[in-house]
């Protein structure tokens, strides 16, 4: 294989993974604004195949083509990730919890007063959309830049601030599904990168 051979088939497997990687990034929005669940799993199963190709080693490239992978990753991990989330939560859940107006769950309370228990509704994990993007966000770069570590520190800040709304089984439940299914998709859109660029 002479250099030139080899320079342009190097140009062909970071264009491939790009174009992936962006199929993934298209998927992600359309399931995100749609509300369907094919646009998530085709774009969880073009990141798979995207995965598979950062996984074949290659000769260093441009650092323009990591730079622009990893900008890409990052979208993907902060949009991509809801709609996953969701797609798994409700296959958790079966649809048997009720959402709220502010994008919680609705659960009872049993309060007793004068030794009658009444039973009121209240909505807990308000905000999630937005602190799910932003913990995807936060994960995919940190192991981006080499900073693993930076996960426990946002895992311990969502449980702090999500402790009192856990009384619930169905709230603690959610927490913990939503959490896995959140950074497990972060880390892989961050584990494609670093496949990818080193």
């Amino acid at each position: 294989m002479t250099a030139l051979t080899a320079h342009i088939f190097i140009y062909l497997y970071w264009v491939f993974l790009l174009l992936l990687t962006s199929a993934a990034l298209a998927g992600a929005v359309l399931a995100f604004r749609l509300q369907k669940r094919v646009y998530a799993i085709g774009s969880a199963g073009a990141l798979a195949a995207a995965l598979l190709v950062a996984a074949v080693p290659m000769p260093d490239a441009p650092s323009v083509f990591g730079i622009v992978l990893g900008m890409i990753a990052v979208g993907l991990a902060a949009i991509g990730g809801g709609p996953i989330t969701v797609f798994i939560l409700d296959l958790a859940t079966k649809n048997t919890v009720p959402p709220g107006s502010h994008g919680g769950i609705l659960v009872e309370d049993g309060t007793t007063h004068d030794a009658v228990t009444t039973s009121a509704v209240h909505e807990v994990l308000r905000g999630g959309l937005t602190i799910g993007i932003l913990e995807r966000v936060a994960v995919a770069g940190a192991i981006i830049a080499g900073f693993p570590e930076a996960l426990a520190v946002v895992i311990a800040i969502k449980g702090v601030g999500r402790f009192t709304e856990l009384s619930a089984a169905e709230a603690r439940e959610r927490f913990i599904i939503g959490t896995f299914a959140s950074l497990i998709w972060a880390c892989a859109c961050a584990a494609l990168v670093r496949l990818a660029v080193t």
